[in-house]
């Protein structure tokens, strides 16, 4: 394929694919890196990976957010929460419901994983970063170049440590919630 001949969503899909395998790729990055900086010809680039589509997967590795949903399904049903539409509802029925989803979803989080904040300062505080970081999302007027002074107003979260359930037997991963039929 030439690059004349890529349409333009084409070229979307390539640009996002590169951004995330850019982060995850220290091999692609270096690559990108010397093409971007002239020291190297396009075509003494390795080839490109295929990318491995998520049916193709490893159940393994290609379940965990999957296994993560139907965790915080069973536990706060989350999807019915996210599902339902609300709009019928007063506020006191949706903060009651929200309370119940926040109680289980977070029983389900600390049970499996532990998620701690990015930056210890507190939501609010005056910051000064020296240069940009992949862990401080630039928000409001970004302008110019470090050091960038701001305003706190998202700690972030970063998992530490996240232990799902192993499969068993022939379980469907796509299957976060089966129906429930009550019998009479």
């Amino acid at each position: 394929m030439t690059a004349s001949s890529l349409t333009f969503p084409s070229r979307l899909w390539l640009s996002v694919w590169c951004a995330f395998n850019v982060l995850f790729d220290r091999k692609l990055a270096a690559s990108v890196a010397s093409l971007r900086a002239g020291a190297v010809e396009p075509s003494a680039l390795p080839a490109p990976v295929p990318v491995q589509k998520v049916d193709d997967a490893p159940a393994a590795s290609s379940n965990g957010a999957l296994q993560l949903l139907s965790l915080l399904q069973r536990e706060g049903r989350f999807v019915d929460f996210v599902e339902q539409e609300i709009t019928a509802f007063g506020d006191a029925d949706i903060g009651a419901a929200a309370r119940l989803v926040h109680e289980g979803c977070r029983r389900a989080l600390h049970a499996h994983g532990r998620i701690v904040s990015v930056r210890s300062e507190a939501e609010g505080a005056s910051l000064t970063l020296a240069q940009a970081s992949v862990d401080v999302k630039l928000v409001g007027n970004v302008a110019g170049s470090a050091p960038y002074r701001g305003v706190l107003r998202h700690r972030g979260w970063r998992v530490e440590e996240l232990t799902l359930p192993r499969s068993i037997g022939a379980h469907d991963p796509k299957l976060v919630a089966p129906a429930e039929l009550e019998l009479s």
